[in-house]
């Protein structure tokens, strides 16, 4: 630091003798120059001042909602001897009018389960569970569990985040969605989707609250990523519990 304190003052130094010697050569006296007109500042303009405060909250996107995960345990409160798939299935068991029967949204999701158990011969391309990811997102100090599974026949993805509460295991997140990528910031998780507007993509963005224990939907945004891809129309985003679907 202060190595790099010095350089920088002894380049400011030869600098400042630069413009000194050349501005003695040209004959500048050393006055202000003008440097142009500055453009306009503009202040926040404040709409219908007069307006009458909302008598109810704004809409609910149901994103406090929790959920405890029934028929799948936590051996030891360790997450990570939890069986994704068993999680999978245990969603699809609690909401029979979304994942079973022929016009099922998610029927795809229900009948390619079966695929997950050839694992154990190396095959998972039919599995609609994708790979788990562990970090702690509430702050506890253990790690929390980010599963994410694909909505068949839909190109939609589920996003679901579980802790452990009281030896059980809980969501506290969920968000079906059409995704391009999910990252993990924090005590955040941040799922991207494509847009059908060229070069713009949809970012939503979970925090955890340790008052609602719940992820709460803390951003919602439209953003340029300067590509030129077409996109495709994004789906009804669903923030949602495994209750609440």
């Amino acid at each position: 630091m202060r190595a790099t304190r010095a350089a920088r003052a002894a380049r400011t130094t030869a600098a400042v003798a630069l413009l000194l010697a050349t501005a003695v050569a040209c004959g500048d006296t050393g006055a202000l120059q003008g440097a142009g007109a500055t453009p306009t500042a503009t202040s926040p303009a404040k709409l219908w001042p007069n307006l009458s405060p909302a008598a109810s909250p704004a809409y609910d996107f149901d994103e406090a909602d929790t959920e405890t995960v029934k028929g799948v345990t936590v051996p030891g409160d360790d997450i990570r001897k939890v069986d994704p798939i068993a999680v999978v299935r245990a969603e699809i068991a609690a909401n029979p009018s979304d994942y079973g029967g022929s016009k099922a949204p998610y029927r795809g999701t229900a009948e390619r389960i079966g695929d997950c158990e050839k694992e154990k011969d190396g095959d998972r391309s039919g599995c609609p569970v994708l790979k788990p990811y562990y970090r702690d997102l509430t702050g506890d100090g253990r790690d929390d569990l980010t599963l994410g599974f694909r909505l068949l026949p839909t190109k939609m993805t589920a996003v679901r985040v579980y802790t452990v509460e009281k030896h059980r295991l809980v969501q506290v997140m969920a968000n079906d969605d059409a995704v391009s990528g999910v990252e993990l910031a924090g005590r955040s998780v941040i799922i991207r989707s494509p847009s059908e507007l060229a070069g713009y993509e949809y970012r939503v963005q979970w925090t955890w609250d340790a008052d609602q224990k719940a992820m709460l939907l803390t951003h919602d945004e439209f953003l340029r990523t300067g590509g030129r891809k077409h996109g495709v129309r994004r789906a009804t985003p669903v923030p949602t519990s495994a209750a609440t679907p």
